[in-house]
């Protein structure tokens, strides 16, 4: 593996377990055992690794979603696992988002792109569960539920994380984020879409369990 990718792997690792802003380059040298000096010949700053990683995300995100007309529970179980990997891989980013954002005018340009890659997927998801007779809204609530949807992803973890001292990101945490999505979209489906929704939930339950024992 190249340095550079080494040193991404190593950051979003460390990011991860101790939260972006208690880590510094010196940390994440020496995770790795490289020199700082080699560190910076791939990244002038923490920013830019941070850039890079957060490019990362963006492509993951756009390759988690193909647009269909229709979808079945099969693929709809594996977006939200999909979009479940993303919350995880990458919590580090979903917990202190203000303030990285904050820190980097281009990042959040990349950010608020991002966000909208991930609005046109809900909105894509949500007229194909409609066409299909799962959701019975109108117009005006689908743009509601989307922008709903949307908060609760983006906004989950930051949540769960100023709800205990000392609190951490668990894998059930996000498994529970996943649930809370399936829980809003619930109000707004037909019944066999309410069968569907509850078939999803009974999977991610299931996984919640695993990961508490």
């Amino acid at each position: 593996m190249k340095t550079r990718d080494r040193i991404m792997l190593g950051a979003l690792e460390l990011f991860n377990e101790r939260g972006e802003p208690n880590v510094t380059t010196n940390h994440i040298a020496a995770h790795l055992s490289i020199s700082p000096g080699n560190l910076y010949y791939h990244f002038r700053n923490k920013e830019q690794i941070i850039d890079a990683i957060f490019d990362g995300y963006t492509s993951a995100l756009k390759n988690s979603f193909s647009p269909k007309d229709r979808y079945s529970s099969e693929e709809l179980l594996a977006y939200l696992d999909a979009i479940f990997l993303l919350m995880w891989r990458y919590r580090f980013m979903y917990a202190n988002l203000p303030d990285i954002l904050s820190r980097d005018e281009q990042l959040q340009e990349k950010y608020l792109a991002a966000q909208e890659i991930s609005h046109r997927n809900i909105m894509t998801l949500l007229e194909s569960f409609r066409e299909s007779g799962l959701l019975s809204a109108g117009v005006k609530e689908m743009q509601s539920l989307a922008n709903t949807l949307k908060l609760v992803i983006t906004s989950w973890v930051a949540f769960q994380t100023v709800q205990a001292p000392g609190a951490k990101i668990t894998k059930s945490v996000v498994y529970q984020g996943v649930l809370q999505v399936l829980a809003v979209v619930k109000p707004f489906t037909t019944g066999l879409g309410k069968q569907r929704v509850m078939e999803l939930e009974s999977h991610y339950d299931d996984h919640l369990q695993e990961d508490l024992v």
